[in-house]
């Protein structure tokens, strides 16, 4: 591992460790009030939209590495930005909390699970690992430890100092993404005589995933005939992925290409934007039915 890998895995390590740090016994305990809602909200984010993502890829003639990071993005849990979004919304924002704190848990074998079979099954990108001389394998073992020692490290200290961790998880999280994002952009500089020809075609690309992603929250929401506020919260949880996981992971496991990093930051962008407006309509909707928050 070279010392820039190095310091990207401290980096996402950090990122993880400070998610943990936002979890609480309470969010796990609401499971329990709601199970049908919660699984309705992980179907999407862990099958619906994986399986599709890698259906699509077998479809679709695109470069590996962008079919790569489709794959990725799409194995992701979802953020805490989901949870602003859905109370934003006016969705059932304990649900939200639940769903995110159950995702962040099964991601730990899920997301690595997904990411190594789906690429691994997938000529094109299969091909392309080979050609990078990376194991599909060493990806699951090594995301694995990326996430599940950070992570039982943060729940570990977030019960244990539970004053001292509060301080930190603001300063922390400001650190870890600043850090991250600054790497992911001397990357573009570097490489910048390339964005002008694939900015376009990549970014219709992510609006078209997000709102499959968006779409199939609803679908799954509507399956399991969840009520109005509980439907809103699985329909952003469904299309709100972690690109910032992602983005971590593209620049540790995979030096930071390019193409993986303009596709996952271009998910960073565009979900906070079609979030927005989602949750913007759904109050509007509200208003003209005289509804209140």
């Amino acid at each position: 591992m070279t010392a820039q890998q190095l310091v990207l895995s401290l980096v996402l390590a950090v990122m993880v460790f400070t998610v943990a740090l936002d979890l609480r016994v309470q969010d796990f305990k609401l499971v329990a009030h709601m199970p049908r809602a919660v699984v309705g909200g992980l179907v999407p984010q862990f099958v619906l939209l994986p399986v599709g993502t890698w259906l699509a890829t077998l479809a679709l003639d695109l470069p590996a590495n962008t079919e790569a990071a489709m794959i990725l993005v799409a194995c992701c849990p979802g953020g805490s930005l989901s949870n602003f979004m859905t109370h934003y919304g006016r969705g059932n924002t304990a649900l939200s909390v639940s769903i995110s704190a159950v995702a962040a848990l099964l991601a730990l074998v899920v997301t690595p699970f997904n990411f190594t079979w789906m690429v691994a099954s997938n000529p094109a990108t299969s091909a392309w690992l080979r050609k990078l001389d990376i194991d599909a394998s060493a990806i699951w073992w090594s995301l694995l430890a990326l996430l599940a020692v950070p992570m039982a490290l943060g729940l570990f200290a977030s019960r244990r100092w539970p004053a001292v961790t509060s301080k930190l998880r603001r300063p922390l999280g400001r650190f870890s993404l600043f850090a991250l994002f600054a790497f992911i952009a001397l990357g573009l500089v570097r490489e910048r005589q390339l964005l002008n020809v694939q900015l376009l075609p990549q970014l219709g690309l992510v609006v078209a995933h997000n709102a499959a992603g968006l779409a199939l929250g609803w679908l799954a929401a509507t399956a399991f005939r969840l009520a109005e506020r509980d439907r809103r919260a699985v329909t952003i949880e469904g299309g709100m992925q972690n690109s910032g996981l992602a983005l971590g992971i593209i620049a540790v496991q995979f030096n930071a290409d390019l193409g993986m990093v303009i596709v996952a930051s271009l998910w960073g962008i565009w979900h906070i934007v079609s979030g927005l407006t989602l949750a913007t309509l759904w109050r509007r909707a509200d208003a003209r039915h005289g509804h209140r928050a």
